[in-house]
């Protein structure tokens, strides 16, 4: 595994695409909306910044906005067998959100780990 990308929750992902550039210099890579969020990839080096902005007052996003303000919202990692690195957080007794991959942000299969069983941090699997 390797890292892939930060997720981060905001209210202005285009407002923050245009800091991060100009700040880090880091490009816009990919612009999507899905599940009901507007989704920005920013390249960095190795991996990306992903900022998620909800595209309505429902949702996942929406709601972790409400609870923290804008943030860090996850972390995720490349694996090339998210069904096998699914089978090792069970062994290790993680727990799943996604007990099976589902589809994510370019189409690629992410899975979630909760972060009450992995230090407060929610973990995502991404597999290219």
């Amino acid at each position: 595994m390797h890292f892939d990308h930060a997720g981060i929750a905001t209210q202005d992902a285009d407002g923050l695409a245009a800091q991060y550039e100009s700040l880090l210099g880091a490009p816009v890579a990919h612009v999507e909306e899905f599940d009901g969020m507007s989704v920005v990839f920013l390249e960095l080096g190795d991996g990306y910044f992903e900022l998620l902005e909800p595209l309505d007052d429902e949702g996942a996003i929406a709601s972790y906005l409400d609870r923290n303000g804008p943030g860090i919202h996850h972390l995720a990692l490349a694996t090339d067998d998210i069904d096998g690195a699914l089978e090792r957080a069970r062994e290790e007794g993680v727990e799943l959100i996604d007990e099976v991959p589902r589809e994510g942000a370019w189409g690629h299969e992410v899975a979630f780990l909760h972060p009450e069983s992995t230090g407060g941090v929610l973990l995502e699997y991404v597999e290219h």
